[in-house]
């Protein structure tokens, strides 16, 4: 099959996964089973990892004017509130270092858990029923409406949960931060605003982090006609995502998260399914 239309199919299923709570690496992942494409293959799972920058870049282009005006008003805020400690870029800063450590020690378990399709299924299933119950019990409730009055241990809180989506694959980052915000007292809109935000330092350093092992100890060397299938997936991932981001924050407003919740469970179950009745090996 043409290798375009393989970048193509799987720029637009992460541009569609990576912010909506379901799952952009299980998703990825069915895909590459489903379009035949070896799960070992060094080129295609660096394919994957790159194409995470195009969807971390339209964040950037989405939010550039709140984030602008963050940097600007950084470290007292925009009307003097907030300090070194407790600006909004800070707390992300925070969130982030509080993932970044302990994901590099289980990075071995990570990478094992990315092959394991039967972990991906019970952590869809597991986390769908979380985000359900979570956002039925508190749903809009939260008292923090505003990223820029979020606290120190809100910031730490969602950073730690945003550990369980690196070490299991399949729970997704955005539905755990999300549910944690919500959980510590954010509106829907605030948890996923400072979702998005913390994507950005995340996703960054684990991308170049992974493109670099690739490039260093695997050794992958990637012809003319590879960069352009890679520049291609890059491009559509973007474009996507960027469409997305602005549908998911109007859903949500109205309707909350309950619908992916159900999607994540039906998904998981029909995994669970596959790898049962041998369409797909579990590993």
């Amino acid at each position: 099959m043409n290798e375009y239309f393989w970048a193509v199919i799987i720029g637009i299923v992460e541009g569609l996964t990576e912010f909506l709570p379901v799952s952009s690496t299980a998703h990825i992942r069915i895909a590459q089973e489903l379009l035949g494409i070896p799960a070992g293959d060094a080129y295609w799972k660096m394919f994957a990892v790159v194409i995470q920058l195009g969807a971390i870049l339209s964040v950037v282009v989405y939010f550039r004017t709140r984030l602008l005006a963050f940097v600007k008003s950084f470290p007292k805020g925009a009307e003097g509130q907030n300090t070194w400690w407790n600006h909004p870029l800070s707390l992300v800063m925070l969130a982030f270092v509080v993932t970044a450590l302990p994901c590099y020690l289980i990075d071995k378990k990570i990478g094992e858990n990315l092959e394991n399709f039967t972990v991906m299924a019970w952590a869809l299933i597991i986390g769908g029923v979380v985000m359900w119950g979570v956002d039925l019990f508190f749903g809009d409730k939260g008292e923090t409406t505003d990223i820029a009055k979020i606290s120190i241990l809100q910031a730490v809180v969602i950073g730690c949960a945003q550990i369980l989506a690196a070490a299991f694959p399949g729970t997704s980052r955005s539905m755990v931060t999300t549910a944690a915000g919500q959980a510590m007292g954010l509106t829907r809109s605030a948890a996923l605003e400072f979702s998005f935000f913390l994507s950005i330092p995340v996703m960054f350093a684990a991308t170049f982090y992974k493109l670099g092992q690739f490039i260093l100890r695997q050794k992958v060397d990637v012809s003319g006609h590879q960069w352009g299938v890679l520049a291609v997936g890059f491009f559509v991932s973007f474009i996507v995502a960027l469409v997305v981001i602005h549908f998911f924050i109007n859903w949500v407003k109205k309707h909350g998260f309950t619908p992916f919740a159900v999607y994540r469970i039906v998904v998981g179950f029909a995994l669970l399914w596959a790898i049962y009745s041998g369409m797909i090996t579990a590993n």
